[in-house]
Formats: C-alpha cells, sequence, structure tokens
C-alpha cells in the first residue's frame, strides 16, 4: 500500500479526502458523518441527537447565500498539523459586521462572499471565540 500525496489528486478527490478525515475526526466527539447532495456537504449527527450542517471550504470563508440556513463552516489546515476548523457561518457573520470587517469589502458587498487564505493556513485573528479548533 502506499500513501498518496494530497497535492496529486483532483477537485473531487481531495473533496472526498477532506470529508474523511472531518469525519474520522469528528467521530472522536461523538458525531456520525452523512453526505449529502443538497444544502451541505455533509450532516454530523452527534450521539446525544444534536446536529451540524457542515459545509467544506479550503480556506476561512463567510458567504451570503449560507445565511439563514445554520451552516458551519469547516476548513482543514494542512499547513499547522492538519488541525480543523468549525464555525457556525451566521455567528461569523454577525461578528464580522461587529468587527466592521470583511462584510464591509467590495467582495461581499458586490459577490456575496469573502475568503482568506492565510500564510500559516489558520483563520483570521480575533474571532477565536467563535472558532472550535479540531486536532
Amino acid at each position: 500500500m502506499k500513501k498518496l500525496l494530497y497535492k496529486n489528486l483532483n477537485a473531487r478527490q481531495q473533496e472526498n479526502y477532506n470529508f474523511t478525515k472531518v469525519a474520522s475526526t469528528l467521530a472522536d466527539y461523538g458525531y456520525n458523518c452523512l453526505r449529502l447532495s443538497e444544502l451541505a456537504d455533509f450532516i454530523a449527527l452527534h450521539f446525544d441527537g444534536s446536529h451540524m450542517m457542515i459545509q467544506l471550504k479550503r480556506r476561512w470563508t463567510i458567504e451570503k447565500k449560507y445565511l439563514g440556513k445554520s451552516i458551519y463552516i469547516c476548513v482543514i489546515d494542512f499547513i499547522n498539523e492538519h488541525n480543523i476548523y468549525i464555525y457556525n457561518h451566521d455567528e461569523m457573520v454577525r461578528e464580522c459586521e461587529n468587527q466592521n470587517r470583511y462584510t464591509n469589502t467590495g467582495a461581499w458587498i458586490k459577490n456575496g462572499g469573502y475568503s482568506i487564505k492565510s500564510r500559516y493556513g489558520s483563520p483570521p485573528k480575533g474571532f477565536d471565540n467563535l472558532i472550535t479548533t479540531l486536532g
């Protein structure tokens, strides 16, 4: 058996890889993950009955199309030991508005979204209270 290189995978293979990595990590926290075809990439069902609708992203992201849909965003940080970051999208947008960051940009106003690919792979500073880091 030969270990694969993520960079050699096509986009669909990378998405499947990312789902499997996240699902495996969330299993350690009591979640069972099921792929979806609409609304979000997958649903994470907790043994206590709670759930999260999760959208996988390659970078920290906010998008108007996710507003009001109870979506969580999940980002895998391939630079910093494969940390996994999860945050409630609507709470993040509200905090961006409170801090007057990102929601006042042309990308958000005209294109309906804003994303950041950090130099170090982690989310932007100032939102630590909203982001859960799984390692």
